[in-house]
């Protein structure tokens, strides 16, 4: 076995194991993480019509979903100042 198959089959049970993890969460928190993602995809819309860019980028995405509102300010202060 190669090197990189190695590396991709610890990267698939990687992948494997957090899948798992997800999907043993209460619902509740599923739920929150998905109605906070939304808030923040409304959120991003608004600041775009209001001609604030704010860049969606992959840290973004899971700031708003983890925290909500004060996660999205959060990502458009540190999104200007960059």
């Amino acid at each position: 076995m190669s090197i990189s198959a190695i590396g991709s089959f610890l990267v698939g049970l990687i992948l494997l194991i957090i899948v798992l993890k997800i999907l043993t969460l209460p619902l509740k928190i599923i739920f929150r993480f998905v109605f906070n993602s939304i808030i923040g995809g409304i959120l991003l819309a608004i600041c775009a019509s209001l001609g604030l860019i704010v860049k969606v980028y992959w840290w973004t995405i899971v700031l708003t979903g983890l925290f909500g509102v004060p996660g999205f300010v959060c990502a458009a202060l540190i999104t200007i100042i960059i």
